[in-house]
């Protein structure tokens, strides 16, 4: 027959043991208050209160603005500075770059590399020429020319209109419109909304005549159409074409994104000027 191990045994009854933990009156050793305890319930016991305690410290220091005072974890509102810091610091990379080309272009007059003696000898130039003036009569298909020119000018709000309903436009992206023109609530423009990442199109040839970074409406396009048309794409991801590049209708340009400090979400801000004045774009482009 197998015979059991005393130490085993020994273990085990010193585990469990009852102990009776006893609270008496110092002066009348009126008992107040005991307790019956094992070193095994003492093990247990201990080691639940030690992980609750682990637990709610660890709660305690990720959902509260206790963590701001341990070091390694930065406060949101030292976040919030640090951005507005750098949005600064891009403006006054800006202003910087614009007074150093007004410096350059003021360098040539500082450093005397021109002089009043030059105007003076380009004036003394000037004067001396002589001008035909047999050459500014006007010829007979001068005449003619500008006869033509007269007659389209008396008409001219009529041909002007012609020439804007000749101006094709194309959806810059296709998605849901959010929000709609709303000249009343100052919201000359259409939302439009997509996946981040969805590539957005120039509505017709033109020019790039911005292609930047604002911290109001993030990355921020602008293209000069003709007859005086400018489109305006807000809040992208990211841009792809610079400032001075040729575009075609039809030509991605940008792409869908949510930068910016009054972006609601991943969308396009589409807006469309003429002349000065914001248009209704849906009034010129089907965005189904």
């Amino acid at each position: 027959m197998a015979t059991k191990n005393p130490k085993k045994s020994n273990l085990k009854q010193k585990l469990t043991d009852k102990y009776r933990l006893v609270v008496l009156n110092e002066n009348t050793f009126e008992e107040r208050f005991s307790l019956k305890l094992s070193r095994l319930n003492v093990v247990v016991f201990g080691g639940a209160f030690s992980i609750i305690l682990i637990i709610a410290t660890t709660i305690l220091i990720a959902f509260t603005p206790i963590k701001e005072y341990i070091p390694g974890y930065a406060s949101s509102k030292l976040k919030a500075d640090a951005v507005k810091l750098t949005f600064e610091a891009d403006s006054l990379k800006i202003k910087l770059a614009i007074l150093e080309n007004y410096t350059k272009a003021l360098k040539p007059v500082l450093t005397g590399e021109i002089t009043s003696e030059n105007i003076d000898s380009l004036q003394l130039e000037a004067q001396q020429l002589t001008i035909d003036e047999s050459e500014l009569d006007a010829s007979r298909e001068d005449s003619i020319f500008r006869e033509k020119v007269e007659r389209e000018n008396r008409f001219a709000i009529t041909n002007s209109n012609l020439n804007n309903l000749k101006v094709v436009f194309f959806s810059p992206l296709s998605g849901t419109i959010s929000q709609d023109f709303d000249s009343s609530a100052k919201h000359f423009a259409v939302d439009i909304v997509a996946k981040t990442g969805t590539p957005i199109k120039a509505v017709a040839d033109g020019t790039v005549i911005f292609a930047g970074w604002s911290a109001e409406t993030g990355y921020t396009i602008l293209l000069k159409h003709t007859n005086n048309f400018i489109s305006v794409y807000k809040h992208n991801g990211n841009l792809l074409k610079q400032q001075g590049d040729l575009v075609k209708s039809g030509e991605v340009i940008a792409s869908v994104g949510s930068t910016g400090e009054l972006t609601t979400g991943p969308h396009l801000h589409f807006e469309l000027w003429n002349g000065g004045y914001a248009v209704n774009p849906t009034n010129f482009i089907d965005f189904k």
